[in-house]
């Protein structure tokens, strides 16, 4: 897993577990909502028991998540894989001038962990907002340092979201239930703006994004989001 700090460095990218570097800045905080997640509780039946597992939040980072896990027991890495991915370090321009992300770059500094590390994987709607080609990579990755039987949960939105879908930072707040915190906007200053819905992915899109994975799952949930849960 590397070093004490390079681990410390993945716990609490963008900012401390009090605080995320991301959050809504003072005077405008952002209420949350809460709904019922299937594919949360699908995959909380599937982990309940075990002992000693590790999983991985890259999503906006949430200080609810590291302490839902830690106290199950559970080892907790959380690494805002999309807002790292915006950083200006990784936009370079490709053979026709079009800036696009640096692959190579932007994987040989994220997402650093060994081989079959994981138990399960939280990606939330990343696939959704980040650049198009990246998305294959980081779910070749995630398959890389997922064990063999772990479980990867993804949310994507359905066709009735526009391209001005609100963005959120999921929170956990039970087996099966989630509180959600808009944040509107992309960037480091504590606002998002430019983070805009990418595309939408139908069911055939999703399953040849995980088709090296041995199961996937789907659970229609609100807010034109499909839940799905996939196992390596």
């Amino acid at each position: 897993m590397g070093s004490v700090a390079q681990s410390l460095r993945k716990l609490f990218r963008g900012g401390s577990s009090n605080e995320p570097k991301s959050s809504t800045p003072p005077g405008r905080v952002q209420a949350r909502s809460s709904r019922r997640s299937s594919g949360l509780g699908e995959l909380t039946r599937a982990l309940v028991g075990r002992e000693g597992l590790c999983v991985l939040d890259i999503g906006a980072t949430s200080p609810d998540n590291i302490q839902h896990f830690t106290e199950l027991g559970y080892k907790v890495y959380s690494e805002d894989v999309l807002l790292s991915s915006k950083e200006q370090q990784y936009c370079v321009a490709d053979a026709d001038g079009k800036q696009v992300v640096d692959e190579k770059q932007f994987l040989s500094d994220n997402l650093n962990y060994g081989a079959q590390t994981f138990d399960a994987v939280l990606c939330w709607d990343m696939a959704d907002y980040m650049d198009e080609g990246l998305v294959k990579p980081v779910v070749a990755r995630l398959w890389s340092v997922l064990k063999p039987g772990g479980l990867v949960l993804a949310f994507f939105h359905t066709k009735d979201a526009g391209p001005d879908a609100p963005f959120y930072r999921y929170h956990i707040a039970g087996t099966d239930n989630l509180e959600l915190q808009l944040l509107n906007g992309a960037g480091r200053n504590g606002n998002r703006d430019g983070l805009r819905l990418q595309r939408v992915f139908n069911n055939r899109h999703i399953e040849n994004l995980f088709r090296d994975y041995a199961n996937i799952k789907f659970f229609l949930a609100r807010d034109n989001v499909r839940e799905v849960l996939v196992k390596r």
